[in-house]
């Protein structure tokens, strides 16, 4: 991965105004107070995962179901052999 990637992804783990170069070098570790106390106010514990949309309704919870994805292979599978015979039909008789 590039430097510039992963300095992108890894940006908003810290924020910049409370963990500046000055407070984080400190030897003592008392300017780190602002960043323990960021951290202390967040939530914690597991996150509530909320799926909605089609994956909500079809592949999660007390309906889930594999039959969606095998109707859109099926699906997909007759609509290419429609088009498939129908182009070497013309192509036989033209």
């Amino acid at each position: 991965m590039y430097a510039s990637l992963v300095r992108r992804q890894l940006g908003g783990l810290v924020p910049p105004k409370i963990a500046t170069p000055k407070l984080v070098s400190g030897e003592t570790g008392t300017g780190l107070e602002p960043l323990v106390n960021f951290y202390s106010k967040l939530p914690k514990g597991e996150a509530t995962a909320r799926v909605s949309g089609i994956k909500g309704r079809l592949f999660s919870g007390a309906n889930a179901s594999g039959k969606p994805l095998v109707g859109l292979i099926v699906g997909l599978f007759a609509i290419g052999y429609t088009i498939d015979y129908n182009s070497t039909c013309f192509f036989l008789l033209g």
